[in-house]
């Protein structure tokens, strides 16, 4: 094996442990971020259906970047997403 995949196997192994120690104290946030992302997933996709049998041409997409906002921002990111949607719209 070459340095390069050494030295990333080994930053694997690093990340890998210090996550296994913060999953250890903070497993409630993670929960509760794991909770949101599916909640916010599950809530777009109804809500692209709603507006889609409505006739209104908005829909948000899953992707990376969504799913990353409504994580992280919870109900106020998914009211961010729909809130320029609806104001491209415009």
């Amino acid at each position: 094996m070459d340095e390069t995949k050494v030295f990333l196997i080994m930053v694997g192994i690093c990340a890998l442990v210090l996550m296994i120690g913060v999953l250890k104290r903070k497993a409630s946030i993670l929960l509760n971020m794991i909770v949101r992302m599916i909640v916010g997933c599950v809530a777009i996709i109804l809500l692209n259906d709603f507006l889609q049998q409505k006739g209104i041409p908005v829909a948000a997409g899953l992707n990376p970047l969504n799913i990353l906002t409504v994580t992280s921002l919870g109900s106020g990111g998914f009211a961010l997403i729909y809130g320029i949607l609806f104001y491209r719209l415009l």
